[in-house]
């Protein structure tokens, strides 16, 4: 249609919708050899020697128009030679039929019958030549009111077009291409192999002492109690291997089996495989170290390893599904610390008390907390702004989505240098680099490794099964969002979300919602007689004032972790902790292999109790000759208690 009217043919059948344009701006930039594109079919040969030889569809575009070529560059890498692309000014005397003026305001799409269709239609026509992206056209025939503001949107970009050209070359880059995430896939497996591998290591280490036959909280026992509860529910709302072999043995087992799959996926064998058993693995000692494994870097790793297995099948869709873990992990960070009201973020105040009240500084805390408090509100705005506003950039444009990368990669970085946190920010960066394709990382360091193969797309009832779990994922992870917020999903979406609940592959998170002021710490102490004490010292957590912090990452000391939440709680309302002191009664060596002193080496106590202190950091003076914390005794976090039989 010009002006309205239907465009024919000679023979005066309608062939095609042609838009109102207006002509191209007369300073729209040309670039040499912008008037012929290149057939580049050297990155997908498999499927240009797959097409059939004949007559191909003919896109014909304005080459003196910067931002024509462009975008027809890009097609035709979509493409590869299932559509032939020429410039009016070399084709169009191949078609008289056709004004100049037609060429001049808009594209025009050519069947080898004849038929004709141009503007936005053109450009859908196009594109449903090229893996997935048939949909667009499917929108445009089948939508109501799709087409109508896909033409109104094309008129205005034709109206527009030097500074649309110049946006694309801003927002996309000047050798713009289809993205590929081979190499990003190729080298997220592999770091995620690291980052398995850490967290198996690290709790097979201090697995006997925590859950162990003789460890806090004995495995066996858990079992026996939950299986008693559940009946053969308990196969599928705790899903784990120690249903049947809880033994000692088998913990050890599952650990150093998570460590060496760990290896051969971080060194690419049998990947698939390597990261459905990772999977099962993890869930399994997920619900197998019961309160030692309540964190949310346990799921955050669960979700991520599980996506990570639909990406090995699918790229792109895999690619996406990490992209919006992502997005859900750094937002609801920013939501949560703001919905909860709690002045301290609101007032730009929290980092004012974080370095010194967060669970295991690291040596670099300290001098983190002498910055100015201008310095610390400012920073805080920063956090906020970048876990509040750049995970919107990660559906963005590429290079809006490398900025939301380096904002992520910062504040993750300072976090890091300041806190021990395990792999948890690691992991963080990690999903960072999926906001990368390959073209990016190709202009890195990691331009001189060797191409990873392309896996080929999954047949058909694999591609349903994955996009299945994709919609899965994303309904619950919408649905737990919803929650979040204080909304109300719907009650089918809040039943599926239920059920697979316990398979952890979509997860609600949140941290550091409400900022804690004050550092209190449990010192555990035994005795003799009662009259002389002695401290236990752990490993990580603060108690020797002299002793600075340490580094652990990527290690999870997990008893030290809870030491810190107890003191957050009642010790009536800790079961474990009573378990605890009575191992260090017993002189258990598990248990003590956890800490990093036992002050009763050659004979058990025969009395333990917990005091209760206020740590804060030294001042300048005191840290200068050598003290590092500040400490006043509170009163008693647990009484004095004995074994039964002394």
């Amino acid at each position: 249609m010009i002006n309205g009217k239907w465009s024919l043919a000679e023979n005066g059948s309608r062939i095609g919708f042609v838009g109102t344009h207006a002509r191209p701006d007369s300073n729209v930039p040309r670039s040499p050899g912008r008037c012929q594109i290149m057939q580049e079919t050297q990155e997908h040969p498999s499927e240009a020697a797959g097409q059939a030889q004949g007559p191909r569809p003919v896109l014909i575009y304005d080459g003196d128009c910067g931002f024509c070529g462009y975008w027809a560059r890009y097609w035709q890498k979509l493409t590869h030679d299932q559509v032939e692309y020429r410039t009016y000014q070399q084709a169009g005397a191949d078609y008289p039929t056709i004004p100049t003026s037609d060429f001049q305001r808009a594209v025009q799409y050519i069947t080898p019958d004849g038929h004709r269709a141009s503007a936005a239609e053109a450009s859908f026509l196009t594109l449903s030549h090229a893996r997935n992206n048939r949909i667009w056209l499917r929108l445009y025939r089948s939508l109501p009111g799709f087409a109508p503001i896909s033409e109104t949107a094309y008129r205005f970009i034709a109206a527009h077009r030097s500074a649309c050209y110049r946006v694309s070359l801003l927002l996309w880059g000047k050798q713009h291409e289809p993205p590929r995430y081979d190499l990003t896939a190729a080298f997220f497996l592999r770091l995620l192999g690291l980052i398995y591998l850490s967290a198996f290591v690290s709790f097979g280490v201090q697995a006997q002492g925590l859950i162990g036959s003789h460890g806090i909280l004995p495995l066996t026992d858990w079992v026996d109690a939950v299986a008693g509860e559940l009946g053969t529910q308990r196969f599928w709302l705790v899903p784990m291997v120690f249903w049947w072999n809880s033994s000692d043995l088998a913990i050890l087992a599952v650990c150093w089996a998570g460590a060496v799959f760990s290896l051969l996926l971080a060194f690419n064998v049998v990947p698939r495989i390597s990261l459905l058993v990772l999977y099962g693995l993890y869930l399994s000692l997920f619900y197998a170290g019961q309160v030692f494994m309540t964190f949310q870097w346990d799921t955050f790793l669960l979700e991520t390893g599980f996506t990570a297995l639909l990406m090995s099948f699918a790229r792109v869709p895999g690619v996406w599904l990490l992209r919006w873990l992502l997005f859900r992990f750094m937002f609801m960070s920013g939501v949560v610390k703001l919905s909860s009201g709690d002045p301290n973020w609101w007032n730009l105040s929290a980092l004012t008390y974080h370095f010194v009240t967060q669970p295991l500084p690291t040596p670099l805390a300290w001098y983190a907390a002498q910055l100015p408090s201008g310095v610390l509100k400012f920073a805080v705005g920063c956090m906020l702004f970048i876990e509040l506003c750049l995970p919107f950039l990660i559906f963005c444009p590429r290079r809006l989505r490398f900025c939301a990368a380096i904002g992520m990669l910062l504040l993750e970085t300072c976090i890091l240098l300041t806190g021990n946190y395990n792999w948890f920010n690691l992991q963080t960066m990690l999903l960072c680099l999926i906001l990368f394709d390959d073209a990016a990382l190709r202009n890195t360091a990691l331009r001189r490794l060797p191409s990873p193969r392309e896996i080929r797309p999954p047949r058909t009832l694999n591609a349903v099964a994955i996009n299945a779990l994709g919609i899965l994922i994303v309904i619950c992870s919408l649905v737990q969002m919803d929650q979040r917020f204080g909304g109300d999903p719907p009650a089918v979406a809040q039943a599926v979300n239920r059920v697979i609940e316990p398979l952890h592959i979509a997860n609600a998170y949140g941290l550091f919602a409400v900022m804690t002021t004050e550092r209190d710490e449990i010192i555990v102490q035994g005795s003799y007689d009662g009259i002389d004490w002695r401290d236990y010292e752990f490993r990580y957590k603060p108690g020797d004032v002299t002793r600075p912090p340490s580094w652990n990452i990527p290690h999870q000391p997990r008893l030290d972790w809870q030491m810190w939440f107890a003191a957050l709680d009642d010790p009536q309302h800790l079961p474990w902790f009573s378990h605890f002191l009575q191992r260090l009664l017993e002189n258990e060596p598990s248990v003590l292999a956890l800490l990093k002193t036992n002050p009763f080496p050659n004979k058990q106590p025969l009395y333990v109790r917990a005091q209760f202190y206020e740590y804060r950091f030294a001042d300048s003076q005191e840290h200068a000759k050598g003290q590092f914390w500040q400490r006043r005794l509170l009163g008693l976090y647990f009484p004095v208690s004995h074994l039964s039989n002394n």
